[in-house]
């Protein structure tokens, strides 16, 4: 997994713990641990607690992408979030199509059906 800097970079002079902590606790040791669960599992659980909460800013879009790349195909993110609709609100359902459609939008029918980016 690569080395997150994002919290160091936008919030280091101003919150250096907070950022400390998203990079090397969350990012760092709890996404890293993939012999407790694989990192795919981890984008479909972290893509829908943020649908859940109403989070469909720019870190659903972050995680969207990121759960491509760790192997979340259209067909199952598409099946994901038409799942989600009816426990997290059509609204936000409706908001994380509008965003995955973007972040599949060079894949094809069945973007990473079979491959991983």
């Amino acid at each position: 997994m690569m080395k997150q800097t994002a919290g160091r970079i936008q919030l280091g002079d101003f919150a250096p713990e907070f950022a400390r902590l998203n990079d090397d606790v969350l990012f760092g040791e709890v996404w890293s641990r993939e012999d407790q669960l694989s990192l795919k599992t981890r984008s479909i659980v972290t893509v829908t607690a943020l649908i859940s909460k109403g989070i469909v800013d720019n870190s659903l879009t972050y995680h969207l992408s990121t759960a491509r790349k760790n192997g979340v195909t259209r067909t199952e993110m598409a099946e994901l979030l038409t799942h989600l609709a009816f426990y997290a609100g059509w609204p936000n359902a409706w908001a994380a199509f509008r965003m995955a459609k973007e972040v599949y939008k060079d894949g094809g029918a069945n973007a990473l059906s079979e491959e991983v980016l």
